[in-house]
Order: C-alpha cells, then sequence, then structure tokens
C-alpha cells in the first residue's frame, strides 16, 4: 500500500527586525520676535528661547517702529511686545502687526493687567505676560499663543471682564451704533449663549454642561464666532461681547 503524500507546507520567512513604526513628523518649529527697550531683557530671552528646543528667535526690535518693520520682514509667528518703548509704543506698533500679519503677539508688562494691558488686547494682542514670569511660563506663554490660543486664565478673564463692567456700554440708542452691534445682529441665536458664557469667562467644558451640548459642538460655534466677529482668539470675543452690549 503506497502511503498517502503530505503537501509540503511553504516556509515562512522569519523576521529579523520588527517593522519600524510609522514617524511622528517633528512639530514645526516656533518662531519668535522680540520687541523691547531694555537690552538686557532682549538678551536673557533670546539665551532662554535659543536653548528651547522647538523655538528660535529670529529677531529682536528696540522700539515700535523697528517691530512693525521686522515682523512684516521675518514673518514670527509670536513676538513678545514691550509696551513702553520711544518713539512707536508696543500698543501701536501691535495695531500694526495684527492687521498686517498672523503674528500673535504677547504684551510683556511690569504690572499685571494695567490699563496698558487692555489697550494691548484691544489692538489685537493675543495675551500678556508679567515681565518677571517663570522661564517655564514663559515658554509655556509661546506654545499656548502660537496654537492659536488667548493667552488668558480663567482669572485673568474674570478681571478683564470686571474692567468692561467698570465702562458703561455704549447706549442702545445712540445715534451711531458700535460697529460690534452691527456684528452681533449676524450671530445665531446659539451662537450668542455661547458668546455670553464666554464672557463670563466660562471654559468650553463649563459652556457646554451649562447648555447641554457636546464639547466639540461648543468649539464649531466657537470657530463659527471668531469668523463673525473678526476676532483674533477667546480675549477678542470677551472684548466684542462688552462692545457690542450682548454681556453688561
Amino acid at each position: 500500500m503506497t502511503p498517502p503524500v503530505i503537501p509540503e507546507v511553504p516556509e515562512v520567512p522569519v523576521q529579523s527586525r520588527m517593522p519600524a513604526p510609522p514617524e511622528v513628523p517633528a512639530r514645526p518649529e516656533i518662531r519668535v520676535m522680540l520687541a523691547d527697550d531694555q537690552a538686557l531683557l532682549r538678551v536673557s530671552l533670546a539665551a532662554l528661547l535659543n536653548t528651547e528646543p522647538g523655538m528660535r528667535v529670529v529677531g529682536a526690535a528696540q522700539d515700535g517702529a523697528q517691530a512693525v518693520d521686522l515682523a512684516l520682514e521675518l514673518r514670527p509667528d509670536v513676538v513678545l511686545m514691550d509696551i513702553r518703548m520711544p518713539g512707536m509704543n508696543g500698543i501701536d506698533a501691535t495695531r500694526e502687526i495684527t492687521r498686517a500679519s498672523a503674528a500673535r503677539v504677547v504684551i510683556l508688562t511690569s504690572f499685571d493687567l494695567d490699563e496698558y494691558v487692555f489697550s494691548g488686547l484691544r489692538a489685537g494682542a493675543s495675551g500678556f505676560l508679567v515681565k518677571d514670569s517663570p522661564p517655564e511660563d514663559i515658554l509655556t506663554a509661546i506654545r499656548v499663543v502660537a496654537a492659536g490660543d488667548a493667552l488668558l486664565t480663567p482669572a485673568a478673564t474674570r478681571r478683564l471682564i470686571d474692567r468692561f463692567t467698570a465702562t458703561p456700554p455704549t447706549p442702545a440708542d445712540a445715534p451711531e451704533p458700535h460697529p460690534s452691534r452691527l456684528r452681533l445682529a449676524t450671530l445665531t441665536e446659539r451662537e450668542r449663549d455661547v458668546l455670553a458664557r464666554v464672557a463670563k469667562g466660562m471654559s468650553n467644558a463649563e459652556t457646554a454642561a451649562d447648555l447641554v451640548l457636546a464639547t466639540s459642538t461648543v468649539k464649531t460655534h466657537l470657530t463659527n464666532l471668531l469668523a463673525k466677529t473678526n476676532s483674533r482668539d477667546r480675549a477678542q470675543l470677551v472684548i466684542f461681547a462688552y462692545e457690542s452690549g450682548l454681556a453688561v
């Protein structure tokens, strides 16, 4: 009797090593520009930032006019802007830079939320830093602003709100309504609900819980609000809410 033929099983090659994991794209470098009339501060900040992976100082200005010229030439991602400088001050420079470029401006101040800071926020700044902030706070602030977020903690937002509530809004029957009131009319009812809570200093999660919405839905409304109100970030939305009369 002939034994049965057993078919040959093809040999499976043994891998000598595991497949290489997919490459994780490197985070883009954050280009930072400094604007301060104090040479020592410029040098100190440059030394700090240039030793931090993923950050590089691309230029430094000693007054506002030079800051505008450099920002338009170098196109930095973030500008650290002093307020009190000879010639053009930091507020006017911030206004020019944010109008003409996508750079995010962080106001540098010696005083916590002084009057100049509010003017800087109105001019388009994305937040503020006290000059004697710890190095880790400065690095975090740059990353936050470069990512497109406003550099305002809930406590700072609430103090910003206190500042606006101390100034009576434009009367509703004023002969020439503030432009913000005209843009307010373009918002949906739900967008107004979300904006009102932003003006109270509520986070996305708090807003979602209060309105019984998904956090992703709140983020979508915020994106629409930024576009419709011509605001750069959350800080500008707070200002818009009070200038338009929505928040009082």
